[in-house]
């Protein structure tokens, strides 16, 4: 982890490149016609069991208060993002006012994967999982809430129809 920051990365700038969610959104296109959704969706879990587990690890040695230090540094780092996150008790709430992946997409006029809010919940659920937690989402297409939890919260099971289709 880089010093001073909950975020995996070695960057020093203080945001990222907005260019990324143009090469995300095409590789999501290219890994769903390649290998499609559920080859996807199994590449996403493990990227949030494999890639993510410096972060799960620190999620389960910090518990809720790791998760949502991670989520604020995040989205301090994500341009043109407008995100609050709230901590409770049982849980971490993030609400994303503006996702700054679907608004550069738009703004740069590219065809939306459909089902690119997905891997919100994808690699979300396989993180909270790993680090002993529940992951739930719901909204998309520019503007959702993800809910972390510890398992005595007793979220309801993921309904995918909370999950909107990202159009352009």
């Amino acid at each position: 982890m880089a010093a001073g920051s909950a975020l995996p990365y070695r960057d020093t700038k203080p945001q990222g490149s907005a260019d990324f969610y143009f090469a995300t959104n095409a590789t999501f296109r290219f890994l769903i016609q390649r290998v499609g959704l559920e080859g996807w969706r199994r590449y996403l879990g493990d990227l949030g069991r494999g890639y993510f587990e410096p972060v799960n690890r620190a999620w389960r040695a910090g518990g809720l208060p790791a998760v949502a230090r991670y989520w604020r540094d995040f989205f301090a780092a994500e341009p043109g993002a407008e995100a609050e996150v709230r901590e409770s008790a049982d849980r971490v709430e993030m609400h994303v006012k503006v996702c700054p992946a679907i608004k550069h997409l738009r703004a740069g006029g590219r065809e939306i994967v459909r089902e690119y809010c997905q891997h919100c919940h994808l690699l979300g659920a396989a993180r909270a999982e790993s680090a002993g937690l529940t992951m739930r989402l719901r909204g998309g297409n520019g503007a959702c809430v993800h809910t972390y939890a510890l398992p005595a919260a007793a979220l309801p099971p993921q309904d995918p129809a909370q999950i909107a289709e990202a159009t352009a």
